[in-house]
């Protein structure tokens, strides 16, 4: 059964990739702007007709967009995802030289999530209405309501104009890091423990926790070696939903803080015009979202049994 199941969403991975690459070839294929043109304009160059027609060929834009997509999908079922125009150099060696960067950064930031959002998402469940719960949750409020994009401008006030603790432009080192984690962790912080606070609370008013405390067992025992465990399927899903927004590259946090990841390329590349790189993001983005989920279902299939007894396992 479970077998059957891997190979049926790995097959269903094939469709959501020819779907999505085709209806990115088509809308860059429609956009108003001229690759060939948008090529030599952001190097400062301007070109002449002559040399423009002469780029386009070289860049198969003369041809229809179906035969330019049956030509990728062939490089690309090679292993070849093109060369980008505004790099110069192939797609896949681009992409190379982001990914670890982002990878860095989305792996540092769930851990502050997880490692705050836990406890705390636990702990209001625990004193729910009284002081602390609402202390947290106003303070969710807030994480929640406050854009991305807002909060890293404001943290860079704070702390790189006005305290001058950190670099305005962001590096890879990790303090150079620290600013971009807090604005990627805080909304996501509040959010989880909102949602792990709803998940407790649920487990809380259950039957088996009425009988596990008349049995004599303590609140802690009973939290952590019960109600968290049936609370697993909920977490694992809210982190698989987070990795695949934070693997893909958060453009405008990576843009506010220049900092050298997938983000801040693709935001580039659609600059430029730049429709290789633009491509490679696509496929890229595509299969991290089928198997982040797969192994998130996976998870949940293994550890919680009404999740095979819905799917059919045993």
């Amino acid at each position: 059964m479970m077998k059957n199941y891997i190979i049926k969403r790995l097959f269903s991975l094939i469709f959501v990739l020819l779907g999505v690459t085709f209806l990115t070839f088509l809308i860059t294929d429609l956009a108003p702007s001229d690759s060939a043109e948008m090529y030599y304009l952001s190097r400062g160059i301007t070109p002449s007709s002559e040399t423009l027609e002469n780029t386009r060929k070289e860049m198969g834009l003369d041809k229809p967009v179906i035969e330019r997509y049956v030509h990728w999908l062939d490089e690309a079922m090679h292993g070849d995802l093109g060369e980008s125009y505004h790099y110069g150099n192939s797609v896949i060696e681009q992409m190379g030289q982001k990914l670890p960067n982002t990878l860095k950064l989305a792996f540092l930031s769930l851990s502050i999530v997880v490692a705050v959002s836990i406890p705390l998402g636990v702990l209001t469940a625990i004193y729910q209405n009284k002081w602390i719960d609402y202390f947290i949750r106003f303070l969710t409020f807030f994480s929640i309501s406050i854009p991305n994009f807002w909060l890293g401008l404001l943290l860079i006030y704070l702390f790189s104009v006005k305290l001058g603790i950190f670099n305005v432009i962001s590096g890879t080192d990790f303090k150079g890091m620290i600013l971009p984690m807090m604005t990627l962790a805080l909304p996501l912080i509040g959010s989880y423990i909102r949602q792990i606070r709803t998940a407790v609370l649920e487990e809380l008013n259950k039957d088996y926790v009425v009988g596990a405390l008349s049995k004599g067992l303590s609140q802690g025992e009973i939290i952590f070696k019960h109600v968290l465990l049936n609370t697993f399927s909920s977490i694992v899903t809210l982190l698989g939903l987070s990795i695949g927004h934070l693997l893909g590259g958060t453009a405008i946090v990576e843009t506010i803080f220049s900092y050298q990841g997938i983000g801040s390329m693709i935001v580039e590349a659609i600059r430029v015009r730049d429709y290789p790189i633009i491509q490679g993001y696509v496929v890229w983005m595509a299969i991290i979202y089928v198997f982040v989920n797969l192994i998130v279902d996976l998870l949940c299939f293994m550890m919680d049994p009404k999740v095979r007894l819905s799917k059919g396992g045993r």
